[in-house]
């Protein structure tokens, strides 16, 4: 693996970690702020920015996003969307050391799981961790881009008509806009050499859009989901649709013989399965929801 590819991963695991602290962040300003409005996004905007918490949320997430832009220009997507899945395990040690949260058995699970999916991985990196692996084409590229978005719109249109998992599907939705987001940012990696030019490129549009969409979307679901589960879906949603990029968009090389696949696609599986494993189950008759963090001094 290339030093480059390894500066990549390592600020992946940064940005897992800085993604997570500035979710838990968001979650506690976006629940004590007025109920996000989409006739209204002005207000809703406005509403949200008034809260301390959120605005600290934001700035972490901005340092986050920026460790991400530079791990994929660094690194292969499927790869950086790997480590920033696995890093999700951080999520419930995060919540519960730091914002008040309880650790449950099936989340261990889950951190067990996706160390599995890891190291399974790490076996079958020859061949993917050389290179950025940036080159697309850019008729396949406006497809999954546009696709992963209008998915994700329609996901939070079903969300309105949903009471039990409102919160859920406007997680996914939130996870497939952010990830259309980031396969356009690792496509325009290839142009950030070309200094304050490169906001001009069609693609910033669509990284802007996508991007506050995918806020406003987010900070409705935090309001009306539980935290870590809103959280690990938004998360686990995002990375699917990143990781499947990968092969699909830009090119990634796969293992040629039948076993090597196979072991790639497990460990993308399992990583994936400890990301759903994470939270609790949603909505499930019976269950116990994991209790809100009480606010902490930060």
């Amino acid at each position: 693996m290339s030093p480059s590819v390894q500066l990549g991963l390592l600020l992946a695991v940064v940005c897992a970690f800085t993604s997570i602290v500035g979710f838990l962040y968001k979650h506690r300003g976006a629940v004590e702020s007025p109920p996000v409005d989409w006739r209204r996004p002005v207000r809703s905007s406005i509403g949200l920015f008034r809260s301390r918490w959120y605005i600290l949320g934001i700035l972490v997430a901005l340092g986050s996003w920026g460790f991400h832009v530079a791990a994929l220009s660094l690194a292969p997507i499927s790869l950086v969307q790997s480590v920033i899945a696995g890093g999700l395990v951080l999520l419930t040690v995060v919540a519960d050391r730091l914002f008040g949260f309880t650790v449950t058995r099936r989340e261990w699970i889950g951190v067990a799981l996706t160390a599995a999916g890891l190291a399974f991985l790490a076996a079958t990196l020859e061949g993917t961790g050389d290179a950025a692996h940036s080159g697309h084409g850019n008729g396949t590229l406006a497809l999954y881009v546009g696709g992963a978005a209008a998915l994700g719109l329609f996901a939070a249109a079903a969300a309105a008509r949903q009471e039990r998992h409102g919160g859920s599907l406007l997680a996914a939705s939130a996870g497939l806009v952010w990830g259309a987001s980031d396969v356009a940012i690792k496509a325009l990696s290839d142009s950030l050499d070309d200094g304050i030019g490169v906001l001009l490129h069609p693609l910033a549009l669509v990284i802007l859009v996508a991007s506050l969409v995918g806020l406003a979307i987010s900070a409705r679901s935090l309001q009306v989901g539980k935290a870590v589960p809103v959280i690990a879906v938004t998360s686990a949603t995002a990375n699917v649709c990143t990781i499947a990029s990968g092969p699909l968009v830009f090119g990634e090389p796969l293992p040629e013989d039948p076993l090597g696949l196979t072991l790639r696609i497990l460990a993308f599986t399992l990583v994936i399965v400890a990301a759903a494993l994470t939270p609790p189950p949603i909505g499930a008759a019976g269950a116990d929801p994991q209790p809100e963090a009480k606010p902490q001094p930060a």
